[in-house]
């Protein structure tokens, strides 16, 4: 399903069903580290019951699924569910395609609404009361984030500006260290209880960094075929130059645990 938000890519559509395939095989690249923070917060554990809103192809509630809490999951894109039900085969995750705007679930029901790498997409003035009325008393929403950065790693900015070569308007480029950002209509209902922000060094190699980059919105979800196709052809030279067959690239994670009032 495409998605226009003028306050993302000046308006211009994106799908992330067209990069389905490649989110599901390149984008479960999160650390040890990266979940670890959830578990310090005594988050996402069993007997909890928790919702992940912007699912994707089932990420988070396929990585923490082990420690036991009940996962139902939401996205607004077909392809990225009927990938996560294929990567989530034997795990007992309850995946519905909706937008989080329309998301109907009863009062009371969740300890705990995830939301990793998709917050700034949703009508916050729609979807606030909604998540504060599935939350059960005490209940918080757990925003969570990981990028690149461009200006402290030279082969994630390069592969960046390649991506700008192809679409100047990609507006996920040139991102630093800082706190997530909460609208301020969260503020009526919640207070922020938690934020951190931590360096993460994630392993790639050539071949899965291309496909991390192609993964990306400004790529795949964005460009047409044959102008994707035109644009992974350079960045695999790009990558035969300047980047060694494993490396590292550096990133930054960030949480933020707003609890309900």
């Amino acid at each position: 399903m495409e998605i226009i938000n003028e306050n993302i890519d000046n308006g211009i559509p994106f799908d992330w069903g067209k990069a389905s395939l490649d989110y599901a095989k390149f984008r479960d690249i999160y650390p040890k580290e990266f979940y670890q923070k959830i578990l310090d917060r005594k988050l996402c554990l069993e007997g909890q019951s928790i919702l992940d809103i912007g699912t994707g192809t089932g990420v988070l509630p396929r990585n923490m699924y082990p420690y036991g809490a009940k996962w139902t999951a939401t996205d607004i894109s077909e392809n990225q569910i009927k990938q996560a039900r294929i990567l989530s085969k034997g795990m007992d995750i309850d995946y519905h395609i909706v937008s989080t705007e329309d998301i109907n679930f009863g009062d009371n029901t969740f300890d705990v609404i995830t939301a990793c790498q998709c917050f700034w997409y949703f009508n916050h003035k729609v979807v606030m009361p909604k998540l504060y009325g599935m939350l059960k008393k005490k209940g918080c929403i757990l925003v969570l984030y990981m990028a690149w950065l461009p200006f402290e790693d030279k082969i994630a900015g390069a592969s960046e500006n390649l991506v700008l070569k192809y679409n100047p308007n990609w507006s996920g480029a040139g991102e630093t260290i800082h706190p997530i950002d909460i609208p301020d209509c969260y503020s009526e209902s919640f207070e922020l209880a938690y934020h951190e922000e931590f360096m993460l060094k994630v392993p790639f190699t050539r071949d899965s960094w291309n496909g991390r980059m192609k993964a990306c919105r400004g790529i795949g979800a964005s460009l047409a075929e044959k102008e994707a196709s035109m644009w992974e052809q350079e960045h695999k030279k790009l990558l035969e130059e300047i980047a060694p067959d494993e490396f590292d690239v550096l990133h930054y994670g960030a949480i933020s645990e707003l609890r309900k009032r």
